[in-house]
């Protein structure tokens, strides 16, 4: 089975028999060791001491005396926010009900960075195993946001963060061309743009994020985006559902919905009111799914037998930025009332 994702962290946790993963000390060194967390040149001798014995024994307690001791106010205040969310993780039996708990708590002020990686990981995990290079690619849309580019019909993604690095100056890769130079030639590098035929390239650059998806209701690459979310309302509930892209909601009066990310919940939010969307915001609506649950689900007794929609829409700057705790979170189950 190909391999991928390697520096994530997902080798480092531990899993147990039902395929949850648990926090391993090695895990929590690998987030103390992070480029944003290792002291500066110029750091105190209390941080230095503090994060070596972090290091040595990264499930050590910590007391206010240590952190206040360190000598700069965003340091102190940047150890006490990195040592909740270890807590956090600690106090789960695994990272899944770690992160699930992040969102059903309303105390969000882990640093999104350690969230994404935390998706990464819990993504790694349920698709391990996977031979669909696409369905890893789709994945990332997950924890990475994509800028999105529009032409002639076509809907195609690639890494927000790749394209800012090429396409601000003169060393421009074939990613940053393909988005600036959509309007003219919009396939003019075919071998970055993932579809069946070349899809396999992905596991010899998953790490690298420099190829782009089509996001059309008839491609690969949405299929493929479709199972990623029946993997992931199955790891986390046991449920098992299926869904398939929509071109429109015929349905004049849905009974439940979904955004997968802060732009389509507003929109589906006016949708389902009855409000007209103008042409900026229609345009960025960019999918629309049906998710229907298969045989038995725990669900709310009114909803049985109700299809739910689901929506994702870029932003204003073009942006992709998928929640995936949205659809963890607003699944109309019962034991979620």
């Amino acid at each position: 089975m190909p391999d991928f994702w390697n520096h994530c962290g997902f080798h480092l946790a531990r899993r147990d028999a039902d395929g949850r993963l648990g926090v391993s000390d090695e895990l929590l060194r690998a987030w103390w060791r992070r480029p944003e967390v290792m002291p500066l040149p110029e750091s105190c001798a209390e941080e230095r001491l503090l994060h070596a014995a972090l290091l040595d024994a990264p499930r050590r307690p910590v007391s206010s005396a240590e952190l206040a001791a360190m000598a700069d106010a965003d340091t102190r205040e940047n150890y006490a926010l990195l040592l909740d969310w270890r807590d956090r993780l600690l106090a789960a039996p695994t990272l899944e009900t770690a992160y699930l708990n992040l969102f059903r708590g309303g105390d969000i002020s882990v640093p999104p960075l350690f969230i994404d990686q935390l998706v990464q990981i819990i993504v790694r995990n349920m698709l391990d195993g996977t031979t669909d290079p696409l369905e890893a690619r789709a994945a990332e849309l997950f924890f990475r946001p994509q800028k999105v580019a529009l032409e002639d019909g076509a809907v195609l993604l690639a890494d927000a963060e790749t394209v800012d690095l090429h396409a601000s100056g003169a060393h421009y890769g074939d990613i940053g061309r393909l988005l600036v130079e959509a309007k003219a030639k919009p396939r003019r590098v075919d071998l970055d743009v993932l579809d069946q035929g070349n899809a396999e390239t992905y596991w010899t650059r998953d790490e690298r994020h420099d190829t782009v998806i089509g996001f059309n209701h008839d491609g690969a690459a949405l299929a493929a985006f479709c199972r990623v979310l029946e993997k992931w309302v199955r790891h986390f509930y046991a449920t098992e559902v299926a869904v398939r892209p929509l071109r429109e909601i015929t349905e004049r009066r849905w009974t439940w919905h979904i955004g997968l990310d802060a732009e389509a919940t507003g929109i589906l939010n006016d949708l389902y009111r009855g409000k007209a969307l103008d042409a900026v915001r229609n345009s960025r609506l960019l999918s629309l799914f049906q998710l229907d649950f298969i045989g038995y689900a725990p669900l709310r007794p009114e909803l049985a037998g109700q299809p739910v929609y689901l929506g994702c829409a870029m932003n204003a700057d073009g942006i992709l930025r998928i929640k995936p705790q949205n659809l963890l979170c607003n699944l109309p189950l019962a034991s979620l009332s």
